[in-house]
């Protein structure tokens, strides 16, 4: 009998299938389709009963189903990969063609093909397990039984020679099982490694096969190829090695170990440039950041020297505290044979993979611009550490936005610098997948594992992921096996935990030198051209190192690009509102256009409900509410030509059911928005419900802001303390990018927070962390309680010549609060915006004179309603309350002249958070500050809230209300107890 492995796919996972349908052909052949017909007429006669001794359980192994989902013509197998095997149509041209097959045993032939594809479909699938991957030799070829021959009916002795007709897979027509193998090790097994069978798309997967298989991205290099390679890495090893010799031990995340990393970087930007690409943006950790900004982006030398001789990387007449050199990012204009590339590198800071996403941001923007709907124009190069890309789970939210409309980019390549170590951590330790890679198979991306010790294997595996991506639009990923050379960092001493490891590094001949020796054995250079070269370039090293001395930076690295008009911020201290109010006409233009409801239209019953309350506001010039001020100040925008993206979970109805933003028809669930339909040639507004994630998401549309400075960009949180899951994006970029890498943003982010009884997680957006953070005008923090102010607020985003971010709290329960409402002069001509408000009383001409007010009650946001609610039910005159809208920057000198008039007045600070959290904390010295130079009696504010607690809120609906109503009561002196 036929000998079948184990192990074999023809028979271990789709034998029950194929054994069903031989058990059918022999009783009716006549109710199988004529493919499988002649499959079976062309194995009559061999000894098939192994299918039915497999399908009897005599093999328990056996696991096999049809999948449900594929074409009827497919062999489908239900093992750990999830793929689908060649088709039978395949199978068939290879069995039934006639060519080669005359002198051949047409039985043995049509075996022999089926079990050859199957054992070619193994390297095409497994090849990579016994790849030479690892400069090291650490980690040895693994030679798995899926690439045995005998797992597929060969016998290794009496098999090799014979031929089989392959029908060109391959690239061979004939060939004997030795010469298959020595050709799959030769594609699939040397120093690279592919995995593509594991992508759903077919056409995606015979572009890889053809592409790998043919070598056409392997062309041999010019003379004058290889000659570019050594010089680029001469540059790139000469630089590490010139640094340690003049500052050895400094910290500089060296690239020792990886230096391929630069030839293979340029090389995506060559071949894609060459396929029409004109921008890239870059975003990298600290390994090879140095290398990078200067032997890719062009960085000068000396630039580089002066910084690390104690000089600043911007002109010492900034007032900024800067950063590491290996944070910084930099932009350049790069020449490549026939084409141009502009290049950019985005500043990130020490947690990895952070600036993932706000790479994705600027690169949307970037095609937004220039409407690159397909990503031609425009992309982005991720460069990870191989610990950090499986490890950080903003990688997952990074690869989730690959595809989405509103956030793809049309491909990221993402290049993992395989150090083979996580700082002291080995990869048994630090991840549970084989590859560092593994996570981008969850998009079906293409990874190309490669050994960083053979430049040429880099440069080829560049060109095929650049090709792939440029052709398909989608991720591919380049695992580069690397090590390094110094350690985690130059000061680290590595034997303390990988002695092993450290020792064979000891001994790893330099890159530089094995391939100089490659082009000197193989006749290309000869040693002196070798010598000429390096000796050139450690030239021009030195040279730049005395220019250090000197060196000067002569200008700020930004307010150019896109942000050239603008400008730098004024003194925080000035009033700084620019103009916000609109015209009669315009309301009026913007109000129809939000209410318009277009033919033939069904839409909700609710919704066209609250259309119509909404048209009334807007006519009568009363009641408009917090989604109708905010849908004011997007229209009005738009028709000023300023584009709009606002994005966040469930923003489109918003996540209290208040926007309703865009219109779905009830019968047919088309949309309409009417903010895009307000008038022919207005500015776009994007509005997105977003995928469920914080991290991600925010840095994409911090990205995105920086790209786009004329635009109005706006994240919503769910709620406001679901921000928490960004905190990096809000410390590291939002609240420092400017002050660090004198990067600009005019993001908003909308956090609703308020107390209304919700619990813990539904209460706070956190307003004491963003105040914490609050210093050197880095952005403002607002918490406003009318919707003409938050329309102004909104407008004031734009309409100055400088951008901050906005961190503002937006409400839940005064989305629908009869008394949160405004008129509509308050939007037009003589309106601005408030950074704070005094007492109602005063602007209705009903207040008592300031000096009889016995006390003021300073608050800012929901809490006012409450209070003003109170003091009416107690028909309380002499107590004011001010409510404060703009914390930061704090308006002091304003409030000074307001405050100046209570003379004898006590000063209380209410709020609804507990005393640890909130606003007291920030204002107290504040408003301190303010009374003090008021010259008033009373210049200590006295608190008045909840209690200090771990937890933001309680979960007791019961506990909350009796905690509100005593606060209040407390805050108006109707109770002397808190």
């Amino acid at each position: 009998m036929t000998y079948i492995g184990e192990t074999s796919y023809l028979f271990e996972a789709n034998a029950p299938y194929i054994a069903d349908l031989y058990e059918q052909y022999l009783k009716d052949k006549t109710r199988l389709s004529d493919e499988w017909k002649l499959f079976f007429e062309g194995m009559d006669g061999a000894d098939l009963s192994i299918l039915r001794d497999l399908k009897g359980g005599r093999d328990t192994r056996v696991v096999g189903v049809k999948n449900k989902h594929a074409p009827s013509n497919y062999l489908s197998f239900d093992s750990k990969e999830g793929d689908v095997i060649e088709t039978l149509s395949e199978v068939l041209q290879h069995i039934q063609s006639g060519a080669g097959l005359n002198n051949l045993d047409s039985r043995q032939a049509a075996l022999d093909t089926a079990r050859a594809m199957l054992f070619i479909r193994a390297y095409r699938l497994f090849g990579h397990f016994r790849a030479n991957l690892d400069p090291l030799g650490i980690i040895k070829q693994e030679n798995t039984e899926e690439l045995l021959p005998e797992s597929y009916g060969f016998n290794p002795v009496t098999d090799m020679d014979r031929p089989i007709f392959l029908n060109y897979a391959l690239g061979l027509e004939m060939a004997t099982l030795r010469e298959i193998i020595k050709r799959c090790e030769e594609i699939y097994c040397g120093t690279f490694g592919v995995e593509y069978l594991h992508m759903s798309t077919k056409a995606e997967k015979d572009w890889m096969k053809q592409n790998i298989e043919s070598g056409v991205f392997k062309e041999t290099l010019t003379k004058q190829g290889k000659e570019t390679v050594l010089e680029r890495l001469a540059h790139t090893d000469l630089f590490e090695q010139f640094l340690d010799k003049k500052h050895r031990g400094t910290k500089r995340f060296g690239l020792d170990g990886g230096e391929s990393l630069v030839p293979l970087i340029e090389q995506v930007i060559m071949r894609c440039g060459d396929k029409g690409l004109e921008n890239v943006v870059m975003g990298m950790a600290h390994r090879g950041r140095l290398n990078i900004l200067c032997n890719v982006l062009k960085k000068p030398y000396s630039a580089m020297f002066n910084e690390f001789m104690g000089g600043s990387a911007t002109p010492d007449d900034l007032v900024v505290s800067g950063d590491v050199k290996y944070h910084l990012g930099a932009g350049a204009e790069r020449h490549f044979n026939n084409c141009k590339v502009s290049l950019s590198l985005a500043p990130n800071p020490s947690h990895l993979e952070a600036v993932n996403t706000v790479v994705l941001g600027k690169v949307h923007a970037k095609q937004v611009s220039a409407n690159d709907s397909d990503g031609d124009k425009s992309m982005g190069i991720l460069l990870h550490g191989d610990a950090a890309f499986i490890g950080q789970g903003i990688v997952a939210e990074t690869l989730l936005l690959s595809q989405l409309e509103g956030y793809k980019t049309g491909g990221t390549v993402h290049i993992a610098i395989n150090n083979q170590i996580g700082f002291t951590t080995k990869p048994s330790k630090s991840r549970s997948s084989r590859y560092c890679s593994d996570m981008a198979k969850i998009i079906d991306a293409p990874v190309f594992h490669v050994n960083g010790d053979d430049v040429e294997a880099c440069i080829f595996i560049a060109r095929l992921a650049a090709d792939y991506r440029m052709r398909f639009k989608k991720d591919v990923v380049i695992d580069m096996w690397c090590y390094r050379r110094h350690g985690h960092n130059e000061g680290d001493e590595p034997m303390f935990t990988q002695p092993k490891m450290y020792t064979k590094i000891a001994e790893q001949t330099r890159i530089i030198d094995i391939y100089s020796k490659k082009l000197i054995d193989e006749g290309t250079l000869t040693k002196g051209e070798v010598d000429e070269v390096i000796a050139s370039v450690n030239q021009e090293l030195e040279d730049a190192y005395e220019a250090a001395k000197n060196y000067k930076p002569n200008k700020a690295d930004w307010l150019e690009g896109v942000w050239e008009g603008l400008s730098v911020a004024p003194s925080k201290d000035e009033i700084r509102r620019g103009e916000t109010h609109i015209s009669e006409h315009k309301f009026e233009e913007v109000a129809r256009g939000l209410v318009k409801k277009p033919d033939n239209f069904v839409l909700n019953r609710k919704v066209s409900k609250r259309i119509d309350v909404i048209d009334k506001s807007y006519t009568q010039g009363v009641g408009i509410d917090w989604a109708s001020g905010e849908a004011l100040a997007f229209g009005s925008l738009l028709l000023e030509s300023t584009p709009i993206r606002l994005s966040g979970e469930d923003c489109q109805r918003g996540t209290f059911s208040q926007r309703h933003s865009v219109w779905i028809d009830q019968e047919n669930e088309k949309e309409y928005t009417p903010l895009n339909s307000i008038r022919p040639r207005q500015a776009p507004f994007k509005v997105l419900d977003s995928p469920l994630s914080e991290f991600g998401l925010l840095g994409f549309e911090y990205g995105y802001a920086m790209e786009q400075p004329q635009a109005l960009v706006l994240w919503e949180a769910q709620f406001g303390d679901f921000a928490n899951g960004a905190q990096v994006i809000i410390d590291q970029f939002i609240a420092s990018g400017e002050t660090k890498w004198l990067r600009m943003n005019g993001l908003v982010m909308l956090l609703p927070h308020g107390y209304e009884g919700q619990g813990p997680e539904h209460s706070s957006a956190r307003l004491e962390r963003y105040l914490q953070l609050s210093a050197e005008d880095n952005w403002q923090v607002c918490n406003v309680t009318t919707p003409a102010n938050y329309f102004h607020l909104l407008r004031r985003q734009v309409n100055r010549n400088f951008r901050k971010p906005l961190i503002l709290l937006t409400p839940k329960s005064l989305l629908r609060n009869k008394a949160c409402v405004s008129h509509k002069e308050d939007f037009l001509e003589g309106s601005h915006f408030h950074r704070y408000y005094m007492d109602e009383q005063e602007k209705l001409g009903t207040a008592i004179a300031r000096k009889d007010v016995k006390r003021v009650v300073i608050c800012s946001g929901k809490v006012y309603y409450d209070l003003l609610e109170m003091r009416t039910q107690h028909a309380i005159k002499d107590i004011h309350i001010v409510r404060l809208e703009q914390l930061y920057p704090f308006p002091k000198n304003s409030l000074k002249s307001e405050f100046k008039d209570y003379k004898d007045a006590q000063f209380i600070w209410c709020q609804e958070e507990p005393e640890n959290n909130g606003g007291w904390n920030y204002v107290d010295r504040k408003l301190e500050e303010s009374l003090t130079l008021a010259k008033v009696k009373n210049t200590r504010p006295v608190y008045v809230g909840r209690k200090p607690a771990s937890s933001p809120a309680t979960g007791s609906m019961h506990k909350h209300m009796a905690q509100q109503e005593l606060l209040v009561k407390t805050a108006l002196d109707i109770t002397s107890k808190v």
